[in-house]
């Protein structure tokens, strides 16, 4: 029988939970990756980039600080579930 992770080889079960941990951790990685981003995008004063990216400089609204705002809001689900999952934990429902 195969892993889920793989259809063509058997996998050990370390090898499926540390995928799985990899990819946690990667899903965490990716909000304030963007976040950063965005914030540096909106930045003045900017760089030689200024010059390839010109044409959204009109507004912040328009050009790719609001595509990563929208891309950190997205991936901010991995975020929602550890504070839920720490929540659950450490504060359990008052009997």
């Amino acid at each position: 029988m195969t892993s889920p992770v793989s259809a063509t080889a058997p996998t050990s079960y370390d090898g499926v939970t540390a995928a799985r941990r990899l990819a946690r951790w990667l899903a965490l990685a990716a909000t304030p990756t963007f976040a950063v981003m965005a914030v540096l995008t909106a930045a003045p004063g900017g760089g030689p980039a200024d010059m390839l990216c010109g044409a959204g400089q009109g507004s912040l609204l328009g050009g790719m600080v609001p595509m990563y705002l929208l891309m950190s809001a997205f991936h901010s689900a991995a975020w929602l579930r550890l504070m839920a999952e720490r929540w659950r934990r450490y504060c359990p429902p008052a009997a």
